[in-house]
């Protein structure tokens, strides 16, 4: 009868861990159920112009949201336009997403003007807040010049130019078609860079939603049926939760460095860190910082669409003005590398595109430094030249040099450790050891050293003691 009590312990015991075991098990399947219950989207916000790190931001963020396995991503959308090649990319990724992508032009006075329009079209759901406008889809000159003399009327577009409308047309057009908004005025916005207020755009159908605010977007798309990849499919927004998605530290550096104002300074102090680390080796810092510098501006320029002639004539002025620190040609390799560097800097970048344009400020600012640092180096190498050596010259007579040729009655020597230009009286052999006579201007008397008579030693002050102490 005494073990009962035991026996009856051991069971309590067991049927514990069993509950605990059973509650630990549960925990997964509710919140399952929670987030099956309770859908999430992401909320991407673009506020700028349209470039790689922007693409690269909405390339990353779509696939993390399906990932994740959300509902739907919402692209807040505030943006002047931007590059092209950007733009494409940001489409391709929106038309390859396996879940629904709605596009919110908002706050209140924002714009999804030029490139961000293009994006609007792509997107399954297409949004505007009250107080907003898209449009004036007209492609800007990226880099093309215009056509020949003599090959078209004055006041027309060019061949080039029609090219690039043409083809920004048709590309605007199947994107209104894919999504069965108004291809006609999609057309005229790139070919009379039209605009259109958001109610407009609703009327127009252009836009599917005005709304004030991203919930009330998710309110109004809630039931709507789109196409993703071909598959129609039903949006439910019902109870959805939005998780924001802000730009991390990469997509803020990225667009650091791309601005081509940024990557030109990069260049400039990168090269300006190389020279004075070759200047003075074994200080690092300048080195390391400018190695860093150079590189962050080639990364970021590589990413742009940039005129490799005008990269050239940037690399080639910055080539030059390094050269200076080391073949001295008072000023002369330095400032035709100044020239260069600014006409280069003028044609790196050839585009009209918003927030992708070097200002004219930036390159003049750029290029009076480089200026004075190279009129600087300038100025030293003119002040060592001209430097007066009494000592050094004094010290000349009397001491022993080598001929560096042979000569027959001048040549040239080492003296003390520098070459000058030796007279003889008789003919000197390569390498013999001769002792300086005299000095004629730039010119050294010599004699070879077993027949010119020995130094005469310094003279003494009258008041030296003779003893020497």
């Amino acid at each position: 009868m005494k073990r009962w009590p035991a026996i009856a312990s051991s069971t309590i015991l067991h049927l514990l861990c069993l509950f605990c075991l059973l509650c630990l098990l549960a925990v997964p399947a509710a919140c399952a159920q929670q987030g099956a219950a309770a859908p999430s989207a992401s909320l991407l916000t673009v506020d700028g112009p349209i470039g790689p790190a922007y693409a690269d931001y909405i390339e990353r963020g779509i696939a993390q949201a399906a990932a994740r396995g959300q509902r739907l991503v919402v692209l807040q959308l505030d943006t002047p336009g931007g590059l092209d090649t950007a733009m494409r990319v940001i489409v391709r990724a929106i038309l390859a997403s396996p879940l629904p992508v709605a596009c919110f032009v908002a706050p209140s006075g924002a714009r999804a003007a030029s490139a961000g329009t293009y994006i609007l079209y792509a997107c399954h759901v297409a949004a505007m807040a009250p107080g907003t406008n898209l449009g004036a889809a007209t492609p800007v000159q990226v880099g093309a010049g215009p056509d020949p003399p003599g090959t078209g009327k004055p006041n027309q577009p060019s061949t080039l130019e029609n090219k690039a409308v043409n083809d920004a047309a048709a590309y605007l057009r199947g994107l209104a078609q894919l999504r069965g908004r108004n291809a006609v005025w999609a057309e005229a916005s790139v070919r009379q860079s039209l605009s259109l207020s958001a109610e407009d755009a609703l009327a127009a159908r252009v836009v599917d939603i005005v709304a004030r605010d991203v919930p009330g977007l998710l309110a109004q798309a809630d039931g709507r049926s789109v196409s993703v990849r071909g598959t129609p499919t039903r949006v439910d927004t019902a109870g959805m939760v939005l998780a924001a998605t802000p730009p991390d530290w990469r997509t803020r550096l990225l667009a650091v460095i791309t601005n081509p104002s940024v990557a030109l300074i990069l260049l400039s102090v990168g090269v300006y860190g190389l020279l004075f680390e070759f200047m003075s080796p074994g200080a690092v810092l300048p080195g390391v910082v400018g190695a860093i510098c150079l590189l962050l501006g080639l990364y970021g320029l590589q990413l742009l669409p940039i005129n490799y002639s005008g990269l050239g004539l940037i690399l080639f002025g910055l080539a030059c003005m390094l050269a200076e620190a080391f073949l001295p040609s008072f000023g002369v390799i330095g400032f035709g590398g100044v020239i260069a560097f600014v006409i280069g800097a003028l044609l790196l970048l050839d585009s009209e595109a918003p927030g992708f344009g070097l200002p004219l400020g930036v390159v003049t600012s750029v290029g009076v430094v480089a200026a004075l640092l190279v009129g600087a180096t300038a100025r030293v190498a003119l002040r060592t030249r001209r430097r007066p050596r009494p000592a050094v010259l004094a010290g000349l007579e009397g001491g022993i040099g080598e001929m560096l040729g042979d000569a027959a009655g001048a040549g040239w020597a080492n003296v003390g450790g520098e070459t000058w230009q030796v007279a003889a009286s008789m003919p000197l052999k390569r390498g013999e050891r001769v002792r300086v006579l005299g000095r004629r201007g730039r010119v050294l008397d010599v004699a070879p050293l077993e027949q010119a008579p020995s130094a005469a030693p310094p003279p003494r002050g009258k008041d030296a003691p003779a003893n020497g102490h």
